[in-house]
């Protein structure tokens, strides 16, 4: 089995320590996003053999919140019956602008206030962006919101990652990716054995950590409307092992070099010759990560002539070599 290292936070982090969660859960919120959160907390308790955690469901006014799938999760409660929790996360889902109103923004801001680390997931995240409580961190939403929000929120760093821990704040985005947050928090206080025993109870191979980055379509990234950029993606993730020269690139889109780095600059602020070399070095991370190719093997596949090449660039990236990455995904 393969999984990721958990980095333990420093001892300072506000969330190293977290015993008691709040779940603030919104009206269509996404289940198997909640879910996939408080089981971890669950069978971190049963693995650890101790109440390790505690969680509360919470709503503004104590009141089931029904989920995106019709079902209503019980016992619920109100923040003051509750108690301040170690850390409040915003589960949301569908139409999540139409629940923010005044009533959430100020239980966030209250929260907030006495100092209690925040956090969203699926479009949870909107609600503290909403509240402006995010501006000035890095954040993460699913991938069909982040170039709307992007534009609206220009005072957050918007990433790419399946989750992001910034000081006091988590955000991650939606579908099973909380269960991968979790994994870490609970690695953070309980250790790695703990985390990846609650790991194989879920038949999870693989802890994502925060450094996996969510697929994002590139038509979700620059519109539908810029068909050109969106076809010059899709032939350099389609010719990975072999890769094609900028010039091949302009002219299988009909486009002049010059327009199309413009294109590049302009939608995905990179050029064209950058954005390529990360589809490798992703491509190299995940062969490294998942399968037993050897590295030798990788530089090839990823259209790297140079094991010098390939090494330095992936130390770029990723912050160590190709033989680093094999050793802590073994």
């Amino acid at each position: 089995m393969k999984r990721d290292a958990i980095v333990p936070a420093a001892s300072e982090s506000p969330l190293a320590n977290l015993s008691h969660f709040g779940f603030l859960t919104l009206p269509n919120f996404s289940m198997i996003a909640f879910t996939s959160a408080v089981e971890v907390l669950r069978m971190a308790n049963y693995v650890g053999r101790a109440q390790h955690y505690r969680w509360s469901v919470i709503t503004p006014d104590g009141e089931p919140a029904r989920a995106s799938n019709g079902i209503t999760v019980k016992p619920t409660t109100t923040l003051d019956e509750a108690g301040m929790p170690d850390v409040l996360i915003v589960c949301a889902g569908w139409h999540v602008a139409d629940y923010v109103d005044d009533t959430v923004i100020s239980l966030l801001q209250r929260v907030h206030d006495a100092g209690i680390p925040l956090g969203g997931i699926c479009t949870g995240p909107y609600a503290l962006l909403a509240a402006k409580l995010l501006d000035g961190y890095r954040c993460t939403v699913h991938w069909e919101d982040m170039s709307p929000l992007n534009k609206r929120f220009p005072h957050v760093r918007f990433a790419d990652e399946l989750f992001v821990i910034d000081r006091d704040r988590v955000t991650c985005t939606g579908g099973t990716a909380p269960l991968d947050l979790m994994l870490n928090l609970v690695g953070l206080r309980l250790g790695q054995a703990v985390a990846a025993q609650v790991s194989e109870q879920f038949i999870v191979e693989r802890i994502r950590g925060s450094s996996d980055y969510q697929h994002i379509p590139v038509d979700a990234r620059v519109g539908f409307s810029r068909a050109e950029l969106v076809e010059v993606v899709r032939l350099m993730e389609a010719n990975i092992e072999e890769p094609l020269s900028l010039e091949e690139l302009a002219r299988l889109v009909h486009l002049s070099q010059r327009h199309l780095q413009r294109m590049f600059k302009m939608f995905l602020n990179v050029s064209p010759t950058h954005y390529y070399l990360t589809l490798r070095l992703r491509r190299a991370r995940d062969l490294l990560r998942n399968t037993d190719a050897s590295i030798a093997r990788v530089t090839s596949i990823c259209g790297f002539h140079s094991p010098c090449h390939f090494s330095k660039a992936y130390r770029a990236q990723f912050g160590h070599a190709p033989s680093v990455e094999r050793r802590l995904s073994a």
